[in-house]
């Protein structure tokens, strides 16, 4: 069946990928693009995305282009996809591969006349895709890498190696280094980041005030500049880390956008962090990192990469998949500043 799916693909010259909407989600997204790249290296292949995501796929050599999808913004309502469709089907795009499950996805490719239109049959869109891919009880349990990956593998693309890969450009690097010097962060300094928040909800998160006697530890014993990331929405529980820490932090949330956090974090030792978008980037870059798991499960959604090490605690109620917790978070309660801090000791005399 896969190798008569790849023939009706063959003549193919420009693809559209809808991508995922959240920037964990695209990371792990990555290697089915990488995969619909190999297959079709000769194509134009075009990603059409949420404008808080595009900066993932900037400067990518498995996309040729980036399409901002604006909704909020232009694209919203019915008229705005509308005029997005009609954007789109001046482009003349040959296929629409699918990442995003939503039926609008599968909507927007059929309304801009995309002839071969390829996804899972998810939310009712089977009639409206012209290669619906059977979703499974095993796909659906299985890690988020693998759910995408699946679907264009069961179309005949070729298989590729399941762990995402960033980089950043040498431009981005060097804006890094001029960040840092005007913190006051010299270049021989050892950087070690923390991502505190979490998009989805409080049950993702670790405590504040433990992060803050964890990096204090950290500065002391190691001698570490402490960089706090996330959005705007963090801003209150970076303040708590900061209130609870005895040594200078430098806070960027809601500060850089997400290219130069990802060429910062390239910068850095070692990420500390909450089951959240920056993870997945950290360990698609390569970074080493400590993931602290609660409510979610990293069978699904954890950091894939040799450098990736989760502490979470199974207990009957975890994984929970609740965005707040009616039990006082014990998933992570459990989850002490002494344990936390053996692996990043682990992790410093391991010189990685």
């Amino acid at each position: 069946m896969k190798g008569e799916e790849k023939a009706l693909f063959k003549d193919v010259k420009k693809i559209l990928i809808r991508s995922a909407n959240w920037v964990g989600d695209a990371v792990m997204s990555l290697p089915a693009i990488t995969s619909t790249r190999l297959s079709f290296p000769q194509a134009d292949i075009a990603i059409l995305t949420k404008p808080w995501v595009a900066e993932i796929f900037h400067n990518s050599p498995i996309v040729d282009r980036v399409i901002l999808y604006q909704s909020p913004g232009i694209h919203q309502g019915i008229q705005g996809k509308w005029r997005l469709a009609q954007k789109l089907k001046e482009e003349g795009f040959e296929l629409a591969l699918l990442l995003q499950n939503a039926f609008e996805a599968a909507l927007i490719s059929c309304l801009a006349r995309i002839p071969r239109r390829a996804g899972y049959n998810t939310d009712g869109r089977s009639l409206l895709l012209t290669h619906p891919v059977a979703c499974n009880q095993k796909i659906k349990k299985g890690h988020q890498v693998d759910y995408y990956l699946e679907m264009v593998e069961s179309l005949g693309f070729l298989s590729v190696r399941r762990t995402p890969y960033l980089e950043v450009s040498q431009e981005q690097q060097e804006e890094a280094l001029r960040m840092l010097k005007s913190l006051g962060v010299r270049e021989t300094e050892e950087i070690v980041g923390i991502s505190p928040g979490a998009t989805y909800g409080s049950a993702k998160q670790w405590f504040p005030e433990r992060y803050g006697k964890l990096v204090e530890q950290i500065g002391k014993d190691l001698g570490a500049r402490i960089l706090i990331f996330g959005s705007h929405g963090d801003k209150k529980v970076a303040l708590q880390v900061r209130q609870n820490a005895r040594i200078p932090l430098m806070d960027l949330t809601g500060i850089t956008t997400l290219a130069q956090a990802m060429a910062l974090i390239a910068r850095c030792r070692l990420l500390i962090t909450n089951d959240s978008g920056l993870m997945h980037v950290a360990a698609a870059l390569g970074v080493p990192l400590i993931a602290l798991f609660g409510s979610t499960d990293p069978q699904r959604t954890g950091p894939r990469g040799e450098l990736c090490r989760v502490i979470g605690k199974p207990i009957p109620c975890a994984p929970c998949l609740k965005a707040e917790c009616p039990d006082q978070r014990r998933c992570m309660e459990l989850i002490s500043v002494d344990e936390v801090y053996e692996e990043v000791k682990a992790i410093w005399d391991s010189k990685l």
